[in-house]
């Protein structure tokens, strides 16, 4: 990738307005070690289809350049390299700041330039956006107190163990505190490079990517993250969080307990004590408990059907699937599909 000059070059069919100004948004992305490709590349082109008709890709109404730590190369965690990147330019000829993380969330010691650089951008006109776990390194660099954080909920321990006096949420995509933005990573960058289209450039450029990339819509930051993971905070024992993360992951294929207790590496015995003693639940009954709040979820934020909704849960069938649920909140799945989406609607029109 090639880093643009800070003024957008003369094209012929170029709007005369626009030729030769600065583009209305400007965006530096800061690549850290192992950053998450699918979050990078999702807000990087969010601006790229918004930059330019027809998906053209020249920086018009939009503006990029990808850096790194003395310029050199960065692999994301699924091992593709970026070669062709900046070092880490002046942040005042930035809007914003994009700190893109991965897998190196566990690192509690970034180097300090890249820090000091972070403060620097902070202390200027540059405001920053922590993307995936780039939030991280923002947080390392002191600039996250007294503001609300948005964490993809997979991290959500690791941050509250490196960062216990912040405020970190799971429950939006993106939140933006008006210096420091922060999204949860994955496709929910997307819609953080659209909400950013929209305010620069306006809405019918930040439509004109929706079309592009084929979405029904920009999805708004107040929409939860699937809340199919446990709060595990008050839990010391290390076997139950492995149990569960295995769990977890696995919410459309439920393990036998059997194998969860292989995987954690400890008899199946010894698990339900683990259980016991921790949550005062048998590990089958948490799993089950996983699956029918992740349905709840679902039934709440997605159009899918209840048997789609069923299998995604893990559930034989809608019949097996209803008579869990049913157990589990004494209502039918449709029921409580009903009434959620009735209390939403009446909230929003309480609200307007």
């Amino acid at each position: 990738m090639t880093s643009p000059p800070s003024l957008v070059p003369r094209h012929d069919d170029d709007p005369p307005a626009v030729a030769g100004r600065l583009s209305p948004l400007r965006v530096g992305f800061v690549l850290l070690d192992q950053f998450t490709l699918a979050a990078f590349g999702g807000l990087i082109d969010a601006l790229r289809l918004a930059a330019d008709h027809g998906g053209r890709s020249r920086q018009i109404h939009a503006s990029w350049t990808v850096m790194s730590l003395d310029g050199t190369p960065r692999r994301a965690s699924c091992g593709v390299v970026i070669s062709d990147s900046a070092p880490l330019l002046d942040p005042a000829q930035f809007d914003y700041i994009a700190v893109c993380g991965g897998n190196d969330y566990l690192n509690e010691h970034q180097p300090p330039a890249l820090l000091d650089y972070l403060r620097r951008a902070a202390a200027g006109r540059a405001r920053l956006i922590g993307v995936c776990t780039g939030t991280f390194a923002i947080a390392q660099a002191g600039l996250a107190a007294r503001r609300t954080v948005c964490i993809h909920w997979n991290v959500l321990e690791a941050f509250q163990a490196q960062f216990p006096t912040l405020n970190a949420v799971t429950d939006k995509l993106f939140v933006d505190e008006g210096d420091l933005l922060s999204c949860a990573g994955s496709t929910a960058a997307i819609d953080l490079g659209l909400y950013l289209v929209t305010r620069h450039c306006g809405a019918a450029k930040a439509n004109q990517a929706v079309r592009h990339m084929m979405l029904q819509g920009m999805r708004p930051p107040s929409l939860p993250q699937p809340h199919f993971f446990a709060d595990l905070a008050s839990v010391t024992d290390a076997r139950v969080h492995q149990a569960v993360h295995f769990m977890e992951q696995r919410l459309d294929d439920p393990p036998s307990m059997e194998a969860v207790a292989r995987y954690v590496g400890c008899s199946s015995r010894q698990l339900e004590r683990a259980f016991g003693a921790t949550l005062g639940i048998a590990p089958a009954a948490f799993q089950r408990q996983l699956r029918t709040h992740y349905a709840c979820w679902m039934l709440e934020n997605s159009p899918r059907s209840i048997t789609e909704i069923a299998f995604d849960c893990g559930f034989s069938d809608a019949a097996h699937f209803s008579r869990e649920f049913r157990n589990a909140f004494a209502l039918s799945p449709r029921q409580y599909r009903s009434e959620r989406l009735a209390a939403r609607k009446t909230t929003i029109i309480a609200t307007s």
